[in-house]
Order: C-alpha cells, then structure tokens, then sequence
C-alpha cells in the first residue's frame, strides 16, 4: 500500500526538479534509477570514479572532461539533483515563452557547457595549450604533433578575433554560428 508514495520519496524535491529541468516524473524515475545503479555503495552521491560504469564514457577520448563537468570547482562529489541539472542540458530544446527565464538546456547553456570541456582550468579563455589537449585526447596517434599543431594554430586563427592568442566564450559561440548545437547536444532520454 505504501509502495506508491514510498517511490516518490525516493526523489526529494521532484515538483521542484521537474520545473526546472523540465524533465517528466518518468524521466526522473529512470534517471534516478540510473543514479542508484552508479552509487553502489549507497552513499546518496557519486564520485568522479562512480562513472566508471557509463561504458559511454569509458570510451569517449574527452570521457574524463564530461565527467568532471559534472562536478562545480572544489567538489568531490555530486548528488542528485546536480546529476539531473546536468543532464537536462542535453535536453532537446523547447520553444518556449521568452518571458521566462533561460532553460537549462538553451542552446547558449548547451554552449557554455561545451566551452568548458575545453577551458579545463575555467579562466575564461580556451588556450592553445587546452585546444592542444583536446586535440590529443580525440585524435591520439593517428596524426602527428606537427598536425595537430596546425590545427590548433587554424582554429584560433579563425576564432580568435581580438587576436589576443586565446579564445573567449564569445568568440566560441560566434565561431559555432552555423553549427546547430540544440541538435548535436541533445540527447533524447526514455520514458
């Protein structure tokens, strides 16, 4: 008889999650199914390691980049309602009332989030050094230093344009205007 609510109570604070994520009691559900099945040990949060799991990520070259997005500076650990937060920037996006204020999952908050895989050490700014590892991390060994180089070089050349050998997020989103981000970011979740 208690089962029902007892369910419920397994996700603090869902009115509040469904609101802002604007995911539906049923992804929550499973989301929070896929939270536990991470925790193992039961703690109520996970760790950088917890991820291990996510075959997804074990074999993405950035894997450890997405991975630490999802924790804010200083943090060890995340609970969940970071970990839904998060994942509903991969959330397609709605059209919705501009009145409103910015969805976690608007195209410039997709943008953001894709800046920071880059910018690992959150100065602002994407560096030749933090293009240059990004690129390794991609592309490993089947393109030589000089390559990977010209690269590197290539894209600050375009992107960077007050020429100060770094790119801003402004000139990271300027330089993405073509590229449809709501749909390489998104990420359909099941009911």
């Amino acid at each position: 008889m208690g089962s029902s609510s007892s369910r419920e109570d397994n996700i603090p604070n869902s009115r509040e999650l469904m609101l802002e994520t604007g995911f539906s009691y049923s992804h929550l559900l499973r989301l929070h199914e896929r939270f536990e099945f991470l925790d193992k040990d039961q703690r109520g949060h996970l760790r950088p390691q917890d991820f291990a799991e996510l075959k997804q990520l074990a074999v993405n070259p950035i894997g450890d980049r997405i991975i630490g997005a999802f924790f804010s500076p200083g943090q060890e650990t995340v609970d969940f309602p970071a970990f839904v937060r998060f994942l509903a920037h991969f959330r397609p996006t709605d059209i919705r009332d501009q009145t409103q204020p910015e969805p976690i999952n608007s195209s410039t908050r997709k943008l953001k989030l894709a800046f920071q895989l880059y910018d690992q050490d959150r100065d602002g700014e994407i560096s030749r050094a933090e293009l240059l590892q990004v690129l390794h991390a991609m592309m490993g060994t089947e393109v030589t230093e000089e390559q990977l180089e010209s690269i590197a070089e290539r894209a600050i050349q375009e992107a960077d344009l007050d020429r100060d050998d770094t790119i801003s997020f402004d000139e990271f989103r300027k330089s993405l205007e073509k590229v449809n981000i709501d749909q390489k970011m998104s990420i359909r979740f099941r009911r």
